[in-house]
């Protein structure tokens, strides 16, 4: 029994709901900065702010994708969750630039990220439930493709308005017409989207996944039913957890007696929290025989989650620690470092933002291009070559932004989003095409949620370190967070040649 092959326009539909989820996340990445810098935040401030998103989908997708996998409704298995994120999602980008004081602002980020994640993460295993593995290269570029026009068109808007006459200063500690108008059109766009998806779009009953994936359900599970396999686990999870809370309490204790940069306590209390408390309480659980419950069973099939994916955390790491100090400190390198401004309310510093808003719009154009000519490159050489190949484009690309000293629209709007474009498009495709194929049917949703922890470990880690770095030897210059990010980013794609990748590669025939 086998997937049924779907039309072009079938892949298209069900990949549709991305365009409204990706203007959501570009409208926060190319504007929470402005906000918060509107609303008074000091730049070496900036990162903390910024850890509400990452640790939201440390939390939310591996949760939500957990469930997804045991969902079955009327309207399907993965539609609800990212329909509610949706109608959640909407409602975040109508409030969030009316935020009137910087805490609110930040707390609306929280909930507002959290909302896109729930939408985000079902759309990734929702390629692996409805394509066959011929067609999920295909599956993943179309993804990739409304990720690039969704972003290119929201990073736009706030300067397409301003062409039309909307106001694009305001007083100080407002936010400009501009970037809320941009908001609410971001906002209608994702419920419609999604709903597109949602009312054009079947899923595969869980009967029929299983159907399909039978064999590979029964061989990871066999390992895992013996009581003595979940004493003997469950002690190793209980040391390692000590471990990790020792340590992570002793960090802490360091960051305190040497009054180091607060915002590294939230490596800290990731060490505590998520490394230490998490495997003692999944330790002694299995230890006292409590297996059958949600949580045992994350901490285990995180423990045992295939090679490639162990082997893809590293270029994660990398790669997204650098998208990370791009998306906190453009606006604030370019205008400080190129327009020379760090008045909030001065023509020069809005100038130059707006400018941050086309180089963002300019990289997810390039990215939409680049997502269906990727494919072509690794079809002819491997997907492991393909993604050194983008991500040293990336690497060089962010670099190139440090040497840029009268800004063009050519060399600064095009020139190094080129690079960053060819990142982007293989950053959400190629990874994720290595990886589908390992997964089983029945833990696709919870995987695809596991595989994020590579993408905010790395963001927690740059909004930790990435304001005590620029402001202790940068001299709070943040152009050096992005050089920093360039030389992360061109590591990634030194790493990915160590992948042992073997699959074919097929274009959608």
């Amino acid at each position: 029994m086998e997937k049924r092959r779907l039309s072009f326009w079938q892949i298209w539909n069900m990949s549709f709901g991305f365009l409204g989820i990706q203007m959501g996340f570009a409208l926060q990445n190319s504007n929470v900065s402005r906000i918060f810098q509107t609303l008074g935040a000091n730049i070496d401030d900036i990162p903390i702010l910024w850890v509400a998103a990452p640790l939201t989908g440390l939390i939310i997708q591996p949760i939500i994708g957990y469930f997804s996998d045991r969902t079955w409704t009327k309207l399907g298995r993965r539609k609800p969750y990212f329909l509610a994120g949706a109608i959640l999602a909407s409602g975040a980008l109508f409030i969030m630039p009316n935020s009137p004081v910087l805490w609110f602002a930040a707390g609306m980020l929280w909930i507002m990220d959290a909302s896109i994640n729930v939408s985000m993460e079902p759309f990734r295993a929702f390629v692996g439930d409805n394509l066959p593995e011929k067609q999920r290269t295909m599956g993943f570029a179309t993804q990739s493709f409304f990720i690039g026009i969704g972003a290119y068109v929201a990073s736009k808007l706030p300067l397409i308005l301003t062409h039309l006459g909307v106001e694009n200063t305001a007083p100080l500690g407002i936010i400009p017409d501009s970037v809320k108008y941009s908001f609410y059109i971001g906002g209608i766009a994702f419920i419609i989207t999604v709903l597109w998806t949602v009312i054009t779009s079947k899923e595969y009953t869980p009967e029929e996944l299983e159907a399909f994936d039978k064999h590979k359900k029964t061989s990871y599970q066999k390992e895992q039913h013996s009581k003595e396999w979940f004493l003997k686990n469950g002690q190793s999870h209980l040391n390692k957890g000590i471990i990790f809370f020792s340590v992570g309490m002793l960090f802490a204790l360091a960051i305190f007696h040497y009054d180091l940069k607060k915002d590294l306590y939230v490596l800290s209390l990731g060490l505590i929290g998520l490394g230490g408390l998490a495997m003692i309480i999944s330790g002694l659980m299995q230890k006292s025989n409590q297996t059958e419950n949600g949580f045992v069973t994350i901490m285990n099939d995180f423990q045992f989650m295939p090679d490639i994916m162990k082997k893809l955390a590293w270029v994660q790491f990398f790669s997204w620690f650098a998208l990370f100090s791009m998306w906190i400190y453009t606006t604030l390198a370019v205008t400080q470092h190129i327009y020379g401004t760090t008045d909030t309310t001065s023509e020069a510093y809005n100038t130059g933002a707006n400018q941050v808003g086309e180089m963002f719009a300019n990289y997810n154009l390039i990215a939409a291009i680049a997502a269906f000519l990727l494919p072509l490159l690794a079809k002819f050489t491997s997907r492991k070559f393909t993604h050194f190949i983008a991500l040293i484009c990336g690497g060089l690309g962010l670099i190139s932004i440090y040497f840029i000293k009268t800004p063009t629209v050519f060399n600064i709007e095009w020139l190094p989003m080129i690079g960053i474009g060819i990142a982007w498009a293989s950053i959400l495709s190629i990874p994720y095409a290595m990886l589908s194929g390992a997964l089983p049917s029945n833990k696709m949703g919870y995987y695809m949620g596991v595989f994020n922890f590579f993408i905010v470990i790395p963001q927690l880690v740059a909004a930790s370190i990435l304001g005590f770095l620029v402001s202790k030897f940068f001299n709070s210059e943040p152009i050096y967070a992005l050089l920093i990010g360039g030389a992360s980013m061109i590591v990634a794609g030194v790493i990915s040649l160590t992948i042992n990748d073997k699959s074919k590669i097929v274009i959608n025939e």
